[in-house]
């Protein structure tokens, strides 16, 4: 039976496994103690629950238990990423290099260190959502500290050529961030594979709680340093203070070694619902998929609908959340920068919808979607004068609209 609303913008945000939810019910009411009062046995439970989730996440991302930092979420292991090298390697240079097309969470971290007196440097991307690697080696400076490209993207989830930027980093002695809040537990994010050396995620992206992420900081070959943005009590090797959240580290753990030994069959059953759903879209006339086809996550797909308005699309489409081309804030309906830096126009970028699976998502889910999207975009085209003139053959381009 279908339950509607459904729900398709799991790239927002993703249920909890009822696995995950039952790991962390005893840290609330049980195990309730803090983690780091080490003078009874509250305390040596607690600390236990979260050195053995301390663990799961490492296991997922083939790193050491000892390079984990908890911290409240990716936008938070961003700030400490960015903001804790820029302050621990100031000595050797002030210049960090990134894309315009990452997430606000890295683009304002730069933006609020270059008032501090960083040199940044936005690279734009390829019309496929691809970093051109010729354009990165042409910006490193001598000055220059850090790399931040994410590994995948939350809007058209494109996979950036990971391997390869990290190698130029090090090749300049520049170090390399990924926010792969998007990518881990969904593809393999193995930091020693693909040479990175600070790597954000979070649980919530991944079938685990809100508000518990995580900072990886590589100790060896090299060892990376970064300067604590939370003083206090010393808490995670003196890089976050803060009284750590037990139940939430516990969640996150879980949800790591689930994403550990289900990721592949995920990935393969996702991929082919995903398929399915964008290949039906795809045959609506003037439809157009946004990002490279072959390089990106299993799970997602962004299409965008000419000749139809974006905030008609979302109202038509009402029994599905997914997320739009337009970031909707009060005032403004600006259309996505992501999108505009593929290079869109507006009215693409407008019409543009992010469809996000998950493991929980049905095939009867996606006759649904697919339906009710084309539907949708069919009724708003036979309401639009523009769609009319396109079908009569005239170039939209060529017409000079009088100014009123």
């Amino acid at each position: 039976m279908l339950k509607l609303p459904i729900y398709l913008d799991n790239n927002a945000t993703t249920p909890v496994d009822p696995r995950v939810l039952q790991a962390m019910l005893p840290y609330f009411t049980d195990i309730f103690g803090n983690a780091a009062s080490r003078n009874h046995p509250f305390g040596w439970k607690a600390e236990e629950g979260v050195d053995y989730a301390r663990e799961q996440v490492a296991n997922l991302i083939g790193a050491s238990e000892k390079e984990i930092i908890f911290t409240s979420g990716a936008t938070e292991s961003n700030n400490l990423a960015i903001k804790g090298v820029y302050e621990m390697y100031a000595e050797k240079g002030n210049h960090i290099i990134t894309l315009t097309t990452e997430h606000k969470a890295v683009l304002d971290t730069c933006k609020h260190l270059e008032k501090l007196g960083a040199e940044v440097t936005y690279l734009e991307v390829q019309s496929d959502g691809l970093l051109n690697l010729a354009d990165l080696e042409a910006a490193i400076k001598p000055n220059t500290i850090l790399v931040s490209v994410m590994f995948a993207n939350n809007e058209i989830g494109v996979i950036q050529p990971i391997k390869e930027i990290a190698a130029i980093a090090h090749k300049h002695g520049a170090l390399f961030h990924t926010d792969a809040t998007q990518a881990v537990g969904k593809v393999n994010t193995d930091v020693n594979e693909y040479g990175i050396d600070l790597l954000s995620l979070t649980a919530h992206k991944m079938y685990g709680p809100k508000g518990i992420g995580a900072l990886y900081v590589r100790r060896k070959n090299p060892r990376v340093k970064v300067t604590a943005q939370i003083d206090g009590g010393g808490h995670e090797r003196g890089m976050r203070s803060g009284t750590l959240n037990v139940p939430g580290i516990v969640g996150f753990g879980k949800a790591c070694e689930l994403a550990r030994l289900e990721m592949g069959q995920d990935a393969a059953r996702l991929s082919i619902m995903r398929d399915r759903l964008e290949n039906s879209l795809l045959e609506l006339e003037e439809s157009y998929l946004n990002g490279n086809k072959d390089h990106r996550l299993p799970h997602c797909t962004n299409i965008s609908f000419k000749y139809v308005e974006g905030e008609g699309l979302m109202m038509g489409v009402k029994d599905i959340a997914v997320s739009s081309g337009s970031a909707c804030t009060s005032a403004s309906l600006e259309p996505s920068y992501v999108l505009k830096s593929l290079g869109l126009d507006d009215d693409l970028a407008h019409s543009s919808l992010r469809f996000g699976l998950s493991r929980f998502t049905t095939d009867e889910e996606i006759d649904f979607a697919i339906n009710q999207t084309k539907e949708a975009v069919m009724k708003l085209r036979e309401m639009s004068p523009l769609w009319e003139m396109f079908k009569e053959g005239i170039d939209l381009k060529a017409i000079a609209w009088a100014e009123h």
